[in-house]
């Protein structure tokens, strides 16, 4: 007899999963935590003796690395003095009148999350997430865009801040604001929903095609634990998600474009830091 059976007695279809799966029965999502990340790192900044200074206020987190190595090549982006994580290092530059952060190697919502917190207590305004993703719904070869919307939640962060849901969405008005500038960039960019998942090695036939018929147009790794993490503690968060592949099945995948695609992420990235910079001004300006 399975859990399900013996557990019935009436209960709800959530309920019996709850008591199956620990993940499920979290409570108290709006109580604070007790290990929070300003704590870790002040104790950082002391046992690595950095100054407390603000990060930048906009700060990309790059999976993949390869917009890392454009900027430490194309703009001579620096170590931060201020960036005081124990697992990542933050390399920052400048463009006219705007700083910018980056921290590559960030793979997994679990990871990004851990560092978003930490992004976020250390004075960043605007966190910008761009992720390499497989194809899942054809709309076109590869390589291009995708502005998440909403993320499947096929993962376990997300669900340490938010009740039980299929998706996590992104702030409606932050993904208007983030599809007018992008769809002045030139670049091909799409709007939809990405299914977030844990296990990559683990998407077969059966679980793609259900994805696809669900409208789903990429696979990812990040999305869902960030925008629950961005809904929970009101931070601004926006996740693109740079289609690259076709999961393998044909020859010549993996193929991001020119430079890896870091020219174009880039400019992506740059393009939403101004627009969300020129919004963040604009009360203030009015004012004046």
């Amino acid at each position: 007899m399975s859990a399900f059976d013996s557990d019935w007695n009436g209960r709800s279809a959530f309920e019996l999963l709850a008591a199956a799966a620990p993940l499920f029965e979290r409570k108290g999502h709006d109580a604070p935590s007790i290990f929070r990340p300003e704590n870790m790192l002040r104790e950082a900044r002391r046992q690595k003796a950095l100054n407390s200074a603000a990060v930048p206020a906009i700060c990309v987190v790059d999976p993949d690395g390869d917009i890392v190595t454009h900027v430490r090549r194309a703009f001579a982006a620096t170590p931060s003095g201020s960036w005081a994580c124990y697992h990542t290092r933050m390399w920052e530059w400048t463009i006219g009148k705007l700083r910018y952060g980056i921290i590559g190697q960030v793979v997994g919502g679990s990871f990004a999350v851990l560092v978003a917190e930490q992004l976020f207590a250390s004075g960043c305004e605007l966190v910008i997430n761009i992720a390499s993703a497989g194809q899942i719904t054809d709309l076109g070869p590869p390589p291009y865009y995708i502005l998440i919307e909403r993320a499947l939640r096929d993962e376990g962060t997300s669900y340490h801040y938010l009740p039980p849901s299929d998706y996590a969405e992104a702030d409606p008005a932050l993904i208007g604001l983030a599809a007018y500038a992008l769809g002045r960039t030139g670049h091909r960019v799409c709007r939809g929903a990405t299914w977030t998942t844990d296990a990559p090695f683990r998407e077969t036939a059966e679980a793609i095609e259900f994805r696809r018929r669900q409208g789903i147009l990429a696979v990812e790794m990040e999305a869902a634990a960030l925008y629950a993490f961005a809904a929970a503690c009101a931070r601004p968060v926006i996740c693109l998600a740079h289609v690259s592949n076709r999961l393998g099945c044909v020859e010549g995948d993996f193929e991001k474009g020119e430079g890896n695609g870091a020219g174009s992420s880039l400019d992506l990235a740059m393009t939403l830091a101004a627009a969300w910079m020129r919004e963040a001004e604009r009360p203030a300006t009015a004012a004046e």
